[in-house]
């Protein structure tokens, strides 16, 4: 899962606003990030860690440019390198440079296909470079009937050929150099592309595109749609406008942006994030007065941050009284997207703090997003009944997570996943809870599409239900893949061996954990 941006200005210098963009998409990555703009050249700035962390004065003044794109970066497959940040650029033809959030899924063989076919040489182990190259060498081979097409026909032909060869998720930004801007999203729309337009005084339009409209406001833009599955967008220099669907398929976007990953104050698919976790916490606490209709607690706290927007209907619902029971430090990242058991189970103590005077002698119960390995989770429990809790009951805003997920949301294998290994009353036992119970699919899937014109046909819940929605994962395929992420994690690990808070905290959990 990453986060991504693109500025297109007519007036005005770039790299400023993308850097802001990006401190909006820091929750989407925190391994490594980028920056790509030109002005008659290319200039970039990569770095691994935080984005304040990466870009200084110094370097902000060599992105020079009216045009450029960012990427914050979480890996769930390749490596932990600067060499994997984003932006990747080719030099042929023209010069040109890709972002993107998503994942591949027949990523090994296009690899193959790329050098042995295209001639072209993969240098790192993201995605997008493998997407570049199909989309740079289709610009630079047209068919003998390409040559007297228009620059935007010659764009679609080469995206259509990323289309017809690559499966899986991905929303991609790039940047032909002295030509503009160009944006795509894969024909499923499972991994999330919205845009935005803001006014110059002049009568220009400026245009962005990122995974999320958190930066919009701030920017002074305004919401302008999403890019639509299977569409292309081609924005001149000069400011004019192309676009046009290259391919329909059932519109599947990922229900988890609903449930996790995205920032609440988002809106995606013209569905608000925020009141789609307030329906979750809605349902979910319908569901409780169904199942335990004598059971009150007296208190309900949210696991934080991301749960706190369903926990507050949740407790309304009810009519219990709402607490922040725990206290969150907000320095400390996001525990989901931490890479290795180790370093999340120690990050929940380092970041959450429960307060003693809201917990002690009182039933308490528990709402967070999703309960996935289940470590996170146990942790914090377990914190609460050192707190002196009488009772504590656990409710999940998602299903239970049985499946990996194999576009772009870190659910990597099978052996990590809570609910793939034991039945619900066996995770109920292991986290240490008195009741513990899941939102249903169904009260899931209306949450999130109760309201707002969003055409989704149906979610990709492919980590709940097993249902892919590119329909060309099997069990011979998941298996290799999980094998291809445990290598690839095994590597990692030898990277990080000290024991200081930077430890990425490698050590393998057992598949029980």
């Amino acid at each position: 899962m990453c986060g991504v941006v693109g500025i297109l200005s007519t007036q005005k210098q770039v790299a400023g606003e993308l850097y802001e963009s990006l401190i909006h998409l820091q929750h989407r990555g925190q391994d490594a990030a980028g920056m790509m703009t030109y002005n008659k050249r290319f200039h970039e700035k990569k770095g691994t860690g935080y984005i304040r962390d990466i870009f200084d004065e110094r370097n902000m003044a060599r992105l020079q440019g009216q045009v450029g794109i960012g990427h914050t970066r979480y890996p769930t497959v390749g490596g932990f390198s600067i060499e994997e940040a984003q932006p990747v650029m080719t030099h042929v033809p023209y010069g040109i440079s890709m972002a993107h959030n998503g994942n591949l899924v027949n990523y090994n063989t296009l690899v193959n296909e790329v050098y042995e076919q295209d001639h072209r040489l993969i240098n790192s182990s993201v995605d997008i470079e493998v997407i570049l190259h199909i989309f740079a060498h289709a610009l630079d081979h047209p068919k003998s009937d390409d040559k007297d097409l228009s620059f935007f026909d010659q764009i679609c032909r080469a995206v259509d050929t990323v289309f017809h060869r690559a499966s899986g998720a991905y929303s991609v930004i790039g940047t032909i150099m002295n030509k503009g801007m160009v944006v795509f999203r894969d024909p499923h729309g499972i991994r999330p592309l919205v845009k935005g337009v803001r006014q110059n005084d002049d009568g220009t339009t400026d245009r962005i595109f990122a995974s999320e409209t958190t930066m919009f406001y701030a920017l002074g833009f305004e919401l302008d749609g999403n890019v639509a599955p299977g569409e292309v967008i081609y924005i001149e220099e000069n400011g004019t406008v192309h676009s046009r669907i290259l391919k329909n398929e059932q519109f599947t976007p990922c229900i988890f942006e609903y449930v996790y990953f995205a920032r609440p104050d988002s809106i995606q698919n013209e569905i608000s994030v925020y009141r789609s976790r307030l329906r979750m916490g809605q349902n979910l606490a319908k569901r409780w007065k169904e199942e335990y209709p004598k059971i009150v607690p007296d208190i309900v706290i949210p696991a934080p941050s991301t749960a706190n927007t369903a926990a507050l209907s949740f407790a309304h619902e009810l009519g219990v009284r709402f607490s922040e029971g725990l206290y969150k430090n907000p320095f400390i990242g996001r525990t989901f997207i931490m890479p290795g058991q180790e370093i999340r189970k120690k990050s929940v103590r380092y970041k959450l703090v429960p307060q003693e005077f809201e917990i002690r002698d009182k039933t308490v119960l528990i709402v967070d997003d999703s309960i996935v390995r289940g470590n996170t989770s146990k942790e914090i429990v377990r914190m609460v009944r050192e707190f002196g809790a009488k009772k504590v009951f656990f409710v999940s805003a998602c299903p239970p997570v049985k499946f990996p997920c194999f576009y772009g949301v870190d659910m990597p294998t099978r052996g990590e996943l809570a609910a793939a290994q034991r039945s619900v009353s066996e995770i109920e036992k292991y986290m240490g809870v008195d009741i513990l119970m899941y939102q249903k699919i169904d009260d899931l899937v209306e949450a999130v599409t109760r309201r707002g014109e969003h055409n989704i046909d149906r979610p990709c819940m492919a980590c709940l239900n097993g249902q892919y929605i590119t329909g060309d994962i099997d069990e011979h395929i998941m298996d290799s893949m999980e094998q291809q992420r445990n290598h690839e994690r095994s590597k990692h690990c030898l990277l990080y061996t000290s024991p200081s808070p930077r430890d990425r905290g490698c050590s393998r959990m057992p598949s029980s954990a």
